[in-house]
């Protein structure tokens, strides 16, 4: 299609439904159309993908505003502002690195060390790995020279935790 005195693709989606969500049975099928005008030179299949997967770059700016507290910049001149950013930058990389690493450490546990999750997960969010890691409850014990981190005796995310410690003090 010509659009502002250019040329931009559309690429279509038409979902054809017979049933509801729930399973029931439509008298009538009802059909839903998406287009998408874009420039990209993908195939339509491609195309469609990538604007499906549109979700999941949302959530991970949600995560960044939300859980980081990046939702207001605290300052008026850039230069700050792009120091903070570049700062939550690392902050969440940081925290989705433990997030993953906890996960295979979790899954390499005995069943009966695993926390309780409440279905399989593939991808902890930010405000999870806060919450379960590093918001953990300890006690700052002095012994013999030594400082040392005394978790309580019953706490399930210790076990990933000292694990996630362990991998990157080795590294």
């Amino acid at each position: 299609m010509e659009r502002d005195t250019h040329w931009v693709r559309v690429v279509l989606e038409v979902i054809r439904r017979t049933t509801t969500a729930e399973g029931q049975r439509l008298p009538q099928a009802e059909l839903e159309v998406h287009t998408w005008w874009t420039n990209l030179r993908a195939s339509p299949a491609e195309v469609v993908h990538l604007y499906h997967q549109h979700g999941t770059c949302e959530q991970f700016h949600s995560e960044l505003k939300s859980d980081l507290d990046l939702e207001r910049l605290p300052s008026g001149k850039f230069a700050t502002n792009a120091l903070v950013l570049l700062l939550g930058m690392l902050a969440y990389h940081v925290l989705r690195l433990c997030g993953q690493t906890s996960l295979q450490q979790c899954r390499r546990l005995p069943l009966a060390q695993r926390p309780r999750l409440a279905h399989p997960v593939h991808r902890r969010r930010l405000r999870s790995v806060l919450l379960d890691l590093i918001y953990q409850a300890a006690r700052i014990v002095y012994h013999a020279r030594k400082v040392y981190l005394v978790f309580g005796r019953h706490n399930p995310w210790f076990g990933p935790w000292q694990r996630t410690y362990l991998r990157f003090c080795a590294a």
